[in-house]
């Protein structure tokens, strides 16, 4: 099976190289990276023109680019990573190779949580054990998904904010997911600025606020300015 790896970008010049330099083996063993920026101001496209097999551009939104990136692609799994989240070595074989050998159709990886703040280490503790609990990923944990299976999910969801979490709620009426627990990293970089802007328990409460926002039934178009700008 093929794959594809699809990371959005907005203003992500002080991350994207040293994410696409990550992908550089992966992609020489014949994996696809596609960059589908939402109208950076800064150097994100011409730092990832080299390093990607596309760079493309899409209305602004997470998710709009997402699915952009997911039309464009030609590989039969599609995995959506972020900027400034670095994937195991050989996540091409465990991807390709996890979704082979078992009966479903999608997952995600474990974390941790790159930075100084002793508190990112529990939130990744918590964030892999939510998932492990719940079924539900983030698009930190780099959700990876069959081309067929995200079809009939319907894409991402059109919102602001938590398509990713919308998505796998979506995904879950089909099958629980795939963990693979060979961790990836992902930047800390937002917490710790959310932390120094808003103080840490303020912005944890806010991030709940937004998955209880989230919650089947919950019209997620309902949120504010201030909500838009929290971690997730």
């Amino acid at each position: 099976m093929s794959l594809s790896i699809i990371i959005p970008t907005l203003n992500e010049a002080e991350r994207i190289a040293a994410t696409l330099d990550g992908l550089q083996p992966l992609r020489r063993r014949g994996v696809e990276i596609i960059v589908v920026d939402g109208g950076s101001a800064d150097a994100t496209v011409a730092l990832a023109q080299n390093a990607a097999d596309r760079v493309i551009a899409a209305e602004r939104g997470r998710a709009r680019q997402m699915n952009a990136g997911a039309a464009a692609a030609r590989g039969e799994i599609l995995c959506f990573l972020h900027a400034g989240t670095r994937l195991p070595e050989n996540a091409d074989g465990l991807i390709i190779d996890s979704l082979a050998r078992g009966r479903r159709s999608w997952g995600h990886f474990d974390v941790n949580i790159d930075g100084r703040h002793p508190m990112l280490r529990i939130i990744a503790r918590m964030m892999n054990w939510r998932s492990r609990l719940t079924g539900i990923a983030t698009g930190r944990q780099a959700i990876f998904i069959t081309r067929s299976l995200f079809e009939a999910a319907g894409h991402f969801p059109d919102i602001p904010l938590m398509e990713d979490i919308a998505l796998s709620r979506q995904l879950k009426t089909y099958s629980r997911p795939l963990r693979i627990a060979h961790r990836l990293t992902t930047s800390g970089r937002c917490w710790e600025q959310h932390w120094e802007r808003q103080g840490l328990w303020r912005t944890l409460l806010l991030t709940w606020r937004l998955r209880l926002g989230c919650r089947p039934g919950a019209d997620p178009r309902k949120r504010t300015s201030r909500d838009i700008r929290s971690p997730h």
